[in-house]
């Protein structure tokens, strides 16, 4: 036992020493920064010492010159890898196609738009050699997002982590460093409605956490409406915590338990005052409060027959149309 132990810490040393780091990213309908990606992000990666890199692009069905951007850089730098899906997938399956690519001894997802500092690489990397299997990238500061998208973001974190059986950490997003062993562990997760941050979380592994500041797009505008940040959170909770479901049995019960003591009462008051003729408004009041509580259940269940349904169809989670490697060093 001493022995396998003794092997397995000299095979891990030997990795760290020399790393090939997979940086996992998505573009759709990025053109514009493109050209800026790559000037920052390049020079960081080589300037990581004793580690190798490769860059996984995957172009998430862009309709405009992402794609031949993306093909440029890849002709002119070997370490550059172009995964060219199908049609537009979203976040979640681009990054899913990515880590799939990816073959380093490390991967971390990150965005094209350069909020998340290309520098804070190496000190991912860093705490990794320090032996642990997942570094997380905090954001401290974000001013650089709207108040209003702070705030939702905040309440969300708070109610997610309050009702699902795992904890997201509160200010981290896809952007963090992945031991081969993580990123094997997920590649096992067979979820075709997948959200990553949740994935991320759900697999565990030694963690470590560094904090930093989150700068503005260099260009462009963010893809993420405020409808598809909702229908993220709804994803989000649908898919670690059952609590939602459980709470109309709660609310079913307590409504019972209610009309039995209103009826008790009204039994009550007839046989001491007598007869007294119901009035329209609470009559009204009291069918739309009960038939709005029934409809509000339903959706609740619906969304989740609705990702059942989808789940039930094994449909691939994404499409590569075409993979690109070519170019000199």
């Amino acid at each position: 036992m001493e022995t396998t132990t003794a092997m397995i810490e000299y095979r891990d040393k030997k990795s760290c020493a020399h790393a090939l780091i997979s940086l996992v990213v998505p573009f759709y309908n990025e053109a514009p920064i493109i050209a800026a990606f790559f000037d920052a992000v390049v020079p960081v990666l080589r300037g990581i010492s004793h580690a190798d890199y490769e860059i996984i692009c995957v172009n998430d069905g862009s309709t405009d010159s992402t794609l031949d951007k993306l093909l440029a850089a890849c002709k002119d730098n070997f370490h550059i890898q172009v995964v060219d899906l199908s049609r537009n997938f979203g976040k979640e399956a681009a990054l899913t196609a990515g880590i799939d690519a990816a073959t380093g001894s490390v991967v971390i997802p990150f965005d094209a738009d350069l909020q998340d500092p290309p520098q804070v690489i190496a000190k991912l990397v860093e705490r990794w050699r320090e032996g642990y299997d997942v570094v997380l990238a905090k954001r401290v500061e974000r001013r650089s997002d709207t108040y209003v998208k702070r705030g939702t973001a905040a309440l969300f974190y708070r109610i997610h982590n309050a009702i699902a059986d795992i904890t997201i950490p509160e200010n981290s997003g896809d952007f963090r460093l992945m031991s081969r062993q993580v990123v094997e562990s997920l590649k096992r997760l067979p979820e075709n409605r997948r959200y990553m941050k949740g994935l991320f979380a759900w697999v565990g592994f030694r963690t470590a956490q560094i904090e930093y500041a989150r700068c503005p797009r260099v260009g462009g505008k963010t893809k993420f409406s405020g409808w598809k940040l909702w229908n993220l959170a709804l994803e989000g909770v649908t898919s670690f915590s059952t609590l939602p479901l459980r709470i109309w049995t709660y609310m079913g019960g307590f409504t019972a338990v209610f009309a039995i003591c209103y009826a008790i009462y009204l039994i009550v008051r007839t046989w001491l005052k007598g007869v007294d003729v119901p009035g329209y408004a609470s009559l009204i009041v009291a069918v739309l409060f009960l038939g709005g509580i029934q409809l509000v259940g339903i959706g609740v269940v619906g969304e989740y027959i609705g990702r059942i349904y989808m789940e039930s169809k094994r449909r691939p989670v994404y499409i590569v149309r075409n993979t690109y490697r070519f170019g000199k060093s």
